[in-house]
């Protein structure tokens, strides 16, 4: 079987922590893969918000998840602390990826690596649109 593959970026601007809750778990007791994806989503709005972007609506556009890619490395379970790390990359016309490497803060051992493709939407005009300048001020390379 083909695995997915995601090139990580280099640097990461951003990280957090999360510990990983009894309604995390699945019936293989480890993190289920559902949970990770709301983990994920936990970290990313931390990010947004560190960079100034506490809502969902920026400077007027949405910003919306365009696809999602997790390659697992190890497994978690109840009480584990995950530091997730994040930056931002492969930037567009209408918006970038959401890079994420997640490890146990108490082994070091890495969890997941991941990213988010977002993009920005008008739903206004019900159409993809260029990402706001601050957003692209913030995190677009120069």
């Amino acid at each position: 079987m083909a695995r997915s593959e995601i090139k990580m970026i280099e640097d990461f601007i951003f990280e957090t922590e999360l510990a990983v809750r009894l309604t995390d778990i699945s019936y293989g007791n480890h993190v289920g893969d559902d949970a990770f994806v709301s983990l994920i989503h936990e970290a990313r709005v931390r990010f947004l918000e560190k960079f100034g972007f506490p809502k969902p609506d920026i400077s007027g556009k949405a910003l919306v998840i365009s696809d999602l890619a997790v390659s697992y490395k190890s497994q978690s379970v109840y009480g584990d602390k995950l530091k997730f790390e994040m930056g931002a990359g492969n930037f567009t016309k209408y918006g970038c990826d959401i890079f994420y490497r997640v490890t146990n803060t108490e082994t070091g051992n890495l969890v997941i690596l991941a990213k988010t493709g977002i993009v920005f939407f008008d739903f206004a005009q019900n159409k993809i649109t260029t990402p706001p300048e601050a957003f692209s001020f913030q995190f677009a390379p120069a």
